[in-house]
């Protein structure tokens, strides 16, 4: 029987990158699982990596490495049932590699992703939106890139993946000027430009000098931006912002709070749910209904438009005081 070590790697290398082709993304998201996985191992049954078998791993153990990830690493509902993905993933796999762990595999795969609560989506009103365009200091070279980057981002609603994956070439800014991105599921799409954003691209680019295959936003090294970049920038420039428009205080603004941000000006401006889907890129219409939950101006006008009820309310009148004494008997 191949060794817990084998089956993994195999997993990786065979399963994950050869059969399926999985994105650089979704095999970082599961190395990193197994990793605390195999640390968890290793505190707790003090085995090397190299020493541990299947059976160690059975479903009390993955139960206890899930409690674990909540109590102690404080990780939400949503990053455990992330973390079990790819464990259901890899004991799948194992079972059909390995017959005879078919029952451990079978009561790991039984093992249920937890509920979490759904919270409204954040986002920024156009106040707030135009108040951290306007919050980097356009002296400089990093603060021209900055803002070109916010510009772009709240108004074509990029993920943070597909924002540091633009490449010059993907830039078109002729005669129906857009952008080329790739998105999940390896999925590329064009999303048209305005007017102002077209503008800044131009002078930016011009500024960059970059070659086709170079980053649109490089770092100060000239490299690609990285997701923590993006996310230091934006942490940044909302600070500052955070002066010229108190409602940003307390607001955690992200690269998909930005996202959001323009889904939900499409929606106020009357773009139909499923035209917002294709411009995001979602998979499924079911993804972009959560806008329509978040929106309290549209809750509010469809109110609105109803017909008020038409019961009158009575005023309370207190008993007499002698019915009052024989109701408290």
């Amino acid at each position: 029987m191949k060794t817990f070590s084998e089956l993994l790697q195999a997993y990786f290398t065979e399963r994950l990158m050869g059969e399926c082709n999985a994105s650089h993304h979704t095999i970082a998201n599961y190395r990193d699982t197994f990793r605390l996985l195999i640390a968890f191992a290793q505190k707790c049954l003090k085995k090397p990596p190299t020493r541990l078998a299947i059976q160690d791993l059975d479903a009390t153990f993955i139960l206890a490495f899930l409690d674990h990830l909540e109590k102690d690493r404080g990780n939400s509902p949503r990053s455990r049932n992330v973390r079990l993905s790819a464990i259901h993933s890899f004991f799948a796999y194992a079972a059909l590699q390995e017959p005879a762990i078919g029952a451990v595999a079978q009561r790991i795969l039984a093992i249920q992703s937890k509920r979490c609560a759904k919270r409204p989506i954040d986002f920024l009103s156009r106040v707030e939106s135009d108040t951290l365009i306007n919050a980097p200091d356009q002296t400089t070279w990093s603060g021209r890139r900055d803002r070109t980057l916010v510009l772009l981002a709240l108004q074509t609603g990029l993920r943070i993946s597909e924002l540091i994956g633009l490449r010059c070439k993907d830039v078109v800014l002729e005669t129906g000027a857009h952008v080329r991105c790739t998105g999940k599921g390896r999925k590329t799409r064009p999303v048209p430009l305005r007017k102002e954003v077209v503008i800044a691209l131009r002078h930016w680019l011009r500024e960059r000098k970059g070659e086709p295959t170079d980053p649109v936003f490089p770092s100060a090294r000239g490299q690609a931006l990285s997701r923590d970049g993006v996310e230091y920038i934006l942490s940044q420039h909302v600070s500052m912002a955070e002066k010229k428009c108190p409602s940003l205080k307390g607001k955690r603004v992200t690269a998909h709070v930005l996202r959001h941000s323009t889904a939900m000006s499409l929606l106020h401006a009357g773009v139909d749910c499923s035209v917002i889907a294709l411009w995001l890129g979602h998979e499924s219409m079911e993804t972009t209904q959560i806008y329509l939950h978040a929106d309290l101006k549209l809750k509010e006008q469809a109110l609105a438009k109803t017909e008020p009820f038409k019961g009158r309310s009575g005023r309370y009148r207190p008993p007499e005081q002698l019915l009052a004494f024989l109701q408290s008997l």
